[in-house]
């Protein structure tokens, strides 16, 4: 019997969604699945003649993505498409690669054109939902299956998966998450990622402490950041990477059920917590926000300064790319004050006050 294929979808086309297409666009076509889809938000971009195109139209021609991921060439088969609803429809495998902030409106369009029964999702989002109501954390991948209903289940990619060196062919690791009910299901998921020797992936049933550390380790980042930009060199990283490992797994401890401890040892855990801390956008943010904070004429204090500073940081140096770091940092600071639990993440709430109270 031939196997059914595969129709993919990636919702998100910044510098990771488009590095992760370089792997899933070449494991597709080994695989037989043919044409990747990837969404794109739309927007015109200048070419090096100083002409404007639209992105999806570059991508499409130039199989380059120029603004997020310039210099590297997208798989003939990967193709760009601007509308939602076409570039979902029927898809049997959604990628969702994007801010997290901008899923809720997404969702209802994707539900409603997406394969009936054989669809099923993997987050790449490193970022956590809370809960209006009780303000208890919810993890990405749990909002995206309520929202989508019917069953719908959604596992979780984190790894030390620097999006450059991913798109670059760098040898990595990482680890997939998920529990599809199938074990055919699960493995063929992991095929479509899994390409090495350069990008290895392995496979866990912990989406909720692989998708937590995604997370939390953005806020540990910061801190690094910070360390860079004092010049307090590596002993001092190497105790911040030590207290940020522990702290992440008494957050997944405390909040989450089921959370298996060799879980950190994944290249979802400790090792994603290493590269984040030694590269990465929320680390260089991080770095030039205590390079200005030390700098007497140019210091901050307050919430609005801060955030302002952070904006004017993000602008200049991530070329239209967000922040995750910093969201996660203040939604992770008002849970444990809410809780009373402050005291016990002295870590993560310095990285909070030094961020946006302008804690010295």
């Amino acid at each position: 019997m031939t196997p059914e294929r595969e129709q993919i979808c990636i919702i998100g086309s910044g510098n990771w969604g488009s590095a992760i297409a370089t792997v899933v666009g070449r494991n597709s076509a080994h695989l037989g699945n043919g044409v990747v889809n990837m969404w794109v938000y739309e927007e015109n971009v200048t070419l090096p003649d100083n002409t404007s195109a639209k992105l999806s139209e570059v991508i499409n021609t130039r199989h380059e993505n120029v603004k997020y991921l310039p210099g590297v060439k997208l798989p003939s088969n990967v193709r760009a498409v601007p509308d939602l609803k076409e570039a979902c429809k029927g898809a049997t495998l959604l990628i969702f690669v994007l801010p997290h902030q901008f899923l809720p409106k997404l969702l209802p369009t994707i539900r409603a054109n997406v394969h009936e029964t054989r669809c099923r999702g993997v987050s790449l989002i490193k970022g956590l939902d809370f809960d209006t109501k009780t303000k208890l954390p919810v993890l990405i991948s749990k909002s995206i299956e309520e929202a989508m209903g019917g069953g719908f289940r959604c596992g979780v990619l984190m790894g030390a998966n620097i999006a450059d060196e991913v798109a670059k062919e760098h040898m990595c690791e990482s680890t997939l998450a998920c529990e599809f009910g199938d074990d055919g299901l699960n493995e063929k998921t992991r095929q479509l990622f899994d390409e090495p020797p350069n990008f290895r992936v392995t496979r866990i049933r912990d989406v909720s402490g692989a998708e937590a550390c995604g997370a939390l380790k953005n806020v540990v980042a910061l801190g690094a950041g910070f360390v860079d930009g004092l010049g307090l060199g590596g002993n001092t990283k190497a105790a911040l990477l030590r207290v940020g490992l522990l702290e992440m797994a008494r957050f997944c401890a405390t909040f989450f059920e089921g959370v298996n401890q060799s879980t950190f040892l994944e290249s979802c855990g400790m090792a994603d917590l290493i590269t984040t801390c030694y590269g990465g956008r929320n680390r260089r943010c991080a770095e030039a926000f205590a390079k200005l904070q030390g700098d007497a004429k140019l210091q901050v204090h307050g919430a609005n300064a801060c955030e302002k500073l952070w904006s004017e940081i993000e602008k200049k140096m991530l070329n239209g790319q967000k922040l995750q770091g910093t969201l996660a940092a203040k939604e992770v600071y008002v849970l444990l004050e809410s809780k009373q639990l402050l005291g016990s993440f002295p870590l993560f709430s310095s990285i909070y006050e030094i961020s946006f109270k302008g804690k010295p």
